[in-house]
């Protein structure tokens, strides 16, 4: 049997007619760049997760980059994140001139520690006339976590922090769309949480546009005009430049496409949780706690879309050996992350070494993303389950 990691095709099928129909009216119109569509799918997704300003943008990557181009982040200015994520983290800080400050992750949900960020500021920091200082003179302006595979940071330990020390919080929100967190007693969404959220539509992600596109979320007006601003090379009004932005507009194609999945968002992950269910009933039938160790689900009785499972990310003893034994019986596998970002060549000059984050390098030593995708069979998942089973005999 043949399991891919990720299979779109039947997602596709059941939405090919209203898919093309409003593509189709794009092309008869002809309006491309920043038109209706764009519009209309900026107020359903602020309907959907109640944000109050959505901006439209054309990548994950561009939304984070726009943001810190916005906020005017640059040479002098530090931010804190995770070193165990997608590269673009830290490259759109690196990218505006900034330094990457990283802050080490907790060893059961992936996602940056809130302990790891208090204790990185009290070691290498300092108050200065109000603003945070590293050692080296850099002002600390904002923390920026990441909802790793689709759960939410522990995110009140986080704006708690912030508060504290005047700092500015922006949710990388790529893998998280629609993924509750219990803020305070209540419940709130991945990217509302914070000053600002970002979010990927990569193809790949539980909502996925037919290329690249993102979207900024805020719940304060002025950051979300300001950013409106930026995505169009920072113009306003038109040919009058406030500011230098880029060109980071979202194509009415791709709003089209996303305004027809959005409101199958919910459906899909909760299709993501039944899986994630049916594996963890799997893995305890075949007796592998010995070997595997599954996702962490810290919010399960608290929220409903506690976990949209963008992937499905175990710890595996012979992790490598592993992988191998499912690629040879055709089971898609993929690891996330295999070097973290404090040892990428590209950040030597950061002057990090192995051991400095303990726990982001074991998870890119131990971790394997497992197929996972709302129509994935019961059968397929049993198929996987067992070769696993095999491989530790």
């Amino acid at each position: 049997m043949r399991v891919p990691l990720l299979e779109l095709s039947e997602q596709y099928r059941s939405l090919a007619a209203p898919i093309r129909q409003q593509m189709d009216e794009v092309l008869a119109s002809q309006r491309f760049i920043l038109g209706p569509k764009v519009d209309q799918f900026e107020r359903a997704l602020c309907e959907h997760i109640a944000a109050k300003f959505a901006i439209g943008v054309s990548s994950g990557t561009d939304a984070l980059l726009a943001v810190l181009m916005a906020l005017e982040i640059g040479p002098g200015d530090a931010i804190i994140t995770t070193p165990y994520s997608f590269f673009a983290t830290a490259a759109c800080i690196a990218r505006v001139g900034a330094t990457p400050l990283f802050a080490d992750i907790d060893s059961s949900t992936f996602n940056i520690s809130a302990e790891a960020i208090r204790s990185f500021i009290k070691k290498n920091c300092r108050q200065n006339n109000g603003v945070l200082m590293t050692r080296d003179g850099q002002a600390v302006r904002l923390i920026l976590p990441v909802h790793l595979f689709g759960l939410c940071c522990e995110m009140d330990a986080i704006m708690e922090i912030a508060r504290e020390y005047g700092l500015l919080v922006i949710e990388d929100a790529a893998q998280a769309i629609g993924a509750a967190y219990p803020q305070n007693g209540g419940v709130a969404s991945a990217g509302t949480i914070g000053d600002i959220g970002c979010f990927s539509f990569y193809p790949s992600k539980n909502l996925g546009a037919a290329g690249d596109a993102g979207a900024i979320v805020s719940n304060n007006e002025r950051l979300a005009t300001r950013i409106r601003i930026c995505r169009q090379h920072g113009m306003e009004p038109r040919y009058h430049h406030q500011f230098i932005g880029g060109n980071f507009r979202l194509d009415e194609l791709q709003a089209a496409i996303l305004q027809v999945k959005l409101p199958h968002l919910d459906a899909w992950s909760a299709a993501r949780r039944g899986v994630a269910d049916f594996y963890r009933e799997e893995f305890s039938r075949h007796n592998l706690a010995d070997a595997i160790v599954l996702p962490a689900e810290p919010y399960r009785d608290r929220v409903n879309n506690h976990h949209t499972y963008h992937q499905f990310v175990i710890r595996a003893r012979a992790r490598d050996d592993l992988k191998a034994h499912l690629t040879n019986n055709e089971i898609g596998s993929e690891i996330y992350y295999p070097v973290p970002l404090h040892l990428q060549e590209c950040f030597f000059y950061l002057q990090h070494k192995e051991d400095d984050f303990p726990q982001a390098e074991r998870a890119s030593r131990e971790t394997l993303a497992l197929p996972i995708y709302p129509e994935l069979t019961r059968e397929a998942q049993r198929y996987v389950v067992s070769k696993i089973a095999e491989f530790y005999g």
